[in-house]
């Protein structure tokens, strides 16, 4: 019986200290539900495949859906978001659909998107035509808050 009490009490603490183990915390593009999150901010579908946003709160790896880059960007000031400089932010090539880095992308600045921001991303300038105005990352910022809504 002495020699159960132990085995089942070793089993316990084992099951315990596993189960306390450090789990990883993805930073890679989360997978859409097309047609069935909802964006964060304004709650609409997403369903945009060129415009989609997401946001990973690098210190849970919760992740927000977003059907435009504007909505990203309010969404933070408006939910007062403190970790808002180290979110992962991850937006749709306008072209290809891959998901890049938002910082990094390049944008241009008269398109069609889901709530009229206008922003499309791209991962390089080459994509984006020689007409067309592009702008960086901060830029989209300043200008999407001086749009407001």
């Amino acid at each position: 019986m002495r020699n159960l009490l132990t085995l089942v009490g070793l089993t316990l603490f084992l099951l315990n200290f596993w189960g306390c183990e450090k789990r990883s915390i993805s930073t890679n593009p989360a997978k859409v539900h097309w047609d069935r999150d909802m964006c964060a901010r304004c709650a609409m579908v997403v369903s945009d495949r060129k415009n989609t946003t997401q946001v990973i709160n690098p210190a849970n790896g919760k992740v927000y859906m977003f059907d435009d880059i504007g909505c990203t960007i309010l969404w933070f000031d408006d939910e007062q978001i403190p970790w808002k400089d180290k979110a992962i932010i991850w937006i749709t090539d306008a072209d290809t659909g891959e998901w890049i880095d938002a910082r990094k992308a390049f944008y241009d600045t008269e398109n069609i998107t889901p709530m009229a921001y206008g922003f499309s991303a791209h991962k390089s300038k080459d994509e984006i035509a020689k007409d067309q105005e592009i702008v960086d990352y901060n830029e989209v910022i300043k200008r999407v808050k001086a749009i407001g809504r």
